[in-house]
């Protein structure tokens, strides 16, 4: 069954769209079929995978306004899918149009499940179902994320090793036990990712203990530390695996797709 997971904090800079790119690119590496959602207006991820704005014939826009098309629902929604020059990534790329989809739908009933909705039946190109989808949510608790939380699984929240990053954090945790109770039962956060930690701080190495003393098993084990290489892969359409497989912030997110998959597989076993 695919996991559906929402990688979101309302704080902006923390490595959330980084976070979704490279663990996505993990994930396929070995052999998990995944799909990068891209629910931020910026279109940071969908760049960061090497799909240009001329390449955006269809977005995440589309696939979230479907029903007002008069398409197909299915063939919309298949036709938003863009396959990367990575094997086993799709991209579902975003534009500036998501601007404009919290008043296009303001009054509907349903504006909270459309995203929900639209991929139920998401596949691959060639048919496969995905076995990953991971959201790249806007740096805001708005409708585009409250849709992302509708229809995730579990909530990935990327947190910067820095004390203006843990003020919002609460406020967060908030909003997503509140959509677990209204909207989505079965919401979790299945874990915080530390990001742009430089162990020569003494004030990161105290965010980290602070948050694990908090969030205890929530957070994960890996680290994903500041490092030029991952700063350099986006400007380059690529994720920060292709672009340096052998850098430390590479072999972070291989940590952490090993990580993800274990608490995953820990959920059915």
């Amino acid at each position: 069954m695919v996991r559906i997971l929402a990688i979101t904090n309302q704080k902006g800079g923390v490595g959330k769209t980084t976070t979704a790119i490279n663990l996505a690119t993990a994930l396929a590496a070995v052999n998990e079929r995944v799909a990068v959602i891209d629910l931020d207006p910026q279109g940071n991820a969908s760049t960061g995978l090497g799909v240009s704005p001329e390449m955006r014939e269809r977005s995440s826009y589309d696939l979230l306004m479907a029903k007002e098309s008069g398409v197909d629902d299915n063939t919309l929604v298949q036709s938003t899918v863009i396959e990367t020059k990575i094997p086993n990534l799709c991209i579902i790329p975003s534009t500036l149009d998501l601007l404009g989809f919290e008043a296009h739908v303001a009054n509907d009933q349903d504006r909270a499940f459309r995203l929900r909705d639209a991929i139920k039946n998401l596949k691959m190109p060639d048919g496969q179902e995905f076995t990953y989808v991971l959201i790249d949510c806007p740096p805001s608790l708005n409708l585009l994320t409250l849709n992302a939380l509708s229809a995730s699984s579990a909530v990935l929240v990327p947190l910067q090793c820095e004390f203006f990053a843990l003020e919002g954090l609460g406020q967060l945790v908030e909003t997503i036990n509140q959509v677990k109770d209204s909207l989505n039962p079965q919401l979790d956060v299945q874990g915080i990712i530390l990001t742009m930690y430089d162990g020569r701080n003494k004030l990161a190495k105290q965010v980290v203990e602070d948050v694990k003393e908090y969030f205890g098993d929530k957070v994960y084990n890996t680290l994903i530390p500041r490092n030029v290489r991952v700063s350099e892969a986006p400007s380059h359409g690529k994720p920060v695996l292709i672009y340096d497989v052998n850098c430390v912030g590479s072999q972070a997110y291989i940590q952490l797709a090993t990580e993800v998959i274990e608490r995953e597989r820990a959920l059915v076993a």
